[in-house]
């Protein structure tokens, strides 16, 4: 923000403890902050907070103590602006003291009166459960059937006995449940006025920063850090045109930002904007050190009583996690779609920065918030791929060349094809200039077979048997429906030899591949043509392997 008439002032020193605090003679002054700017990275943000207040004359020391304790101390940096000269001096991050309750001697006073209510509940227990043991020994003890001769009596007076008995033991009973279940209650009361007044731990951070202003005036201060537990993901919509006889295909590809963030603050109404920078990787590439190529040392003897190494618990594998993000919402599609606002791009040469229009919430424990950053409309190359090896299924694939000064980062896609979400996928990172290709689900409309012709595993040789063999044949059928051509990919799988003794060879009769090892993968093959409308070809391929007859051979999936 600029001023005409006014001092700039900033600072980078920062201090994490209480050393070189602030003179004895700076007054303090509380003051409250409000978060204004939020920068988010893939693994981080950077938050600023303005603190508007007056300032007197002199030094003096800023207190605020609404700053989250996720924040890093060593990110604090501070500038502002004030109407007279303004010095800004160190920062000092610390917890805040947890203060006892200041109505302290009100809760020891009612907590010593429930305590007093429970021992008077006790005594009650203590007197109901003296009743009913006396009561349970008069039953054993005094024989109901005899008289103080011994002689038997009447049946009423039994009944009157055993009346008497049971009534006292339920009268005990009744009063210990009851007496109990107060107990409970005070006992909760108790818990809860002792959590009262217990110091609570500090849930925020404080921050003290010392100033001198030249005269009395009023300033705005800038107080900006970065904090951890924050980040976002790039997600995707793909939505494809397929195109007609008068209309081109066309892809329009629409990037979000979906935003997380658990830093203990919540962001209201702020402005906010989504970086490429990552802050965690540190800012130089790792150092590497020597590799020694030596003989096995021999270990020495150990002294007795010394624990061995292989006592030891061997050492965990720390792995970073990713929680999955939540799905981002599949649109409706309306007769008018209503326009979606979308970032302003600030594109540098090492970095790419999206400012979100207007002003943004998401608090801290919000969940996920996918925002529109950008989109683009590109002409696009319609084709179809299969693996029949794997699924004879044709898949709908739209390639276009990346023209956005701005990499695409790998993240998810939602699938749209002529308006109907087809399913979800992935894009990778794609910088200017590369061509992207993405799957817009089944073609039904082409139909591919692919059939064994031959498998025969058997002996090569002349007089002598020297090797085994593994001979196979298949014919792939592609059959295009459509009446309008197409282009058609068709992948499959030649065998790599990685052993000098197993000679992998593709035989004559197959019809030559159009690309080899594609998508850097060895072995894997591709035919590929414009299939005119209603047409059918075929794609004829055969292999065959040879190892050595002494041996076994298998062929696996590569690792």
């Amino acid at each position: 923000m600029r001023i005409t008439a006014g001092y700039l002032a900033t600072t980078g020193v920062v201090l994490v403890t209480t050393a070189l605090a602030s003179p004895l003679w700076a007054a303090n002054v509380d003051a409250n902050s409000t978060i204004d700017t939020v920068t988010v990275y893939p693994d981080g943000a950077t938050v600023t907070r303005v603190i508007s207040l007056d300032l007197a004359s002199g030094d003096s020391t800023l207190v605020a103590k609404d700053f989250p304790l996720s924040l890093d101390p060593s990110s604090l940096r501070v500038e502002g602006e004030a109407g007279a000269k303004l010095t800004i001096g160190t920062i000092d991050a610390r917890p805040p003291k947890a203060a006892p309750p200041v109505n302290l001697p009100e809760l020891d006073k009612r907590i010593e009166a429930l305590r007093d209510q429970r021992a008077d509940l006790q005594g009650a227990i203590d007197s109901a459960n003296a009743r009913r043991k006396f009561a349970q020994h008069f039953a054993e003890a005094s024989p109901a059937g005899l008289g103080e001769k011994g002689e038997a009596r009447p049946i009423a007076e039994w009944r009157a006995a055993f009346a008497a008995v049971a009534e006292e033991i339920a009268t005990a009973d009744s009063a210990i449940r009851d007496a109990t279940r107060k107990q409970r209650e005070l006992d909760r009361q108790i818990a809860q006025l002792e959590a009262e007044r217990s110091a609570k731990p500090p849930s925020k951070l404080e921050v003290r920063i010392d100033v001198a202003s030249a005269a009395a005036t009023k300033a705005t201060l800038r107080v900006t850090y970065a904090v951890r537990n924050a980040r976002w993901v790039p997600l995707y919509d793909a939505r494809l045109d397929t195109g007609a006889k008068d209309r081109k295909p066309q892809l329009e590809l629409v990037r979000r930002a979906e935003v997380t963030q658990s830093t203990g603050e919540d962001w209201s109404n702020v402005t906010l904007g989504v970086s490429t920078v990552r802050i965690s990787r540190g800012g130089s590439a790792p150092e590497l050190h020597s590799l020694i190529a030596q003989y096995p040392q021999v270990p020495k003897p150990m002294a007795l009583g010394t624990a061995s190494d292989l006592a030891r618990p061997a050492p965990t594998v720390r792995q970073r996690s990713y929680e999955p993000m939540s799905k981002a919402a599949e649109a409706t599609e309306l007769r008018e779609r209503a326009d979606e606002q979308q970032a302003v791009a600030e594109i540098g040469d090492f970095q790419a920065t999206f400012r979100i229009p207007g002003r943004v919430s998401l608090g801290a424990a919000d969940g996920a918030k996918s925002l529109r950053i950008a989109s683009v409309n590109v002409p696009a190359d319609l084709a179809v791929r299969a693996a029949p090896v794997l699924d004879p299924t044709a898949f709908l694939e739209a390639s276009f060349k990346q023209t956005d000064d701005t990499t695409l980062l790998p993240g998810k896609v939602a699938i749209y094809r002529d308006g109907t979400f087809v399913g979800r996928g992935k894009i990778t990172a794609s910088a200017k200039e590369d061509i992207v290709r993405l799957g817009f689900g089944a073609d039904d409309k082409v139909k591919i077979e692919r059939a064994v012709l031959k498998r025969n595993e058997g002996s090569a040789g002349l007089l002598v048997t020297t090797s085994k063999t593994d001979e196979r044949s298949f014919k792939t059928t592609i059959r295009n429906g459509h009446d309008f051509p197409i282009r058609v990919a068709i992948e499959d799988q030649l065998p790599v030899s990685e052993n000098e003794d197993i000679v992998v060879e593709m035989l004559p009769s197959s019809t030559q591949p159009t690309a080899n090892n594609i998508r850097d993968k060895r072995g894997v093959l591709e035919w590929s043509f414009d299939a005119k409308p209603g047409e059918a070809r075929d794609i004829n391929f055969a292999w065959r392997i040879r190892w050595p007859k002494d041996k076994s051979m298998v062929i696996v999936p590569a690792g």
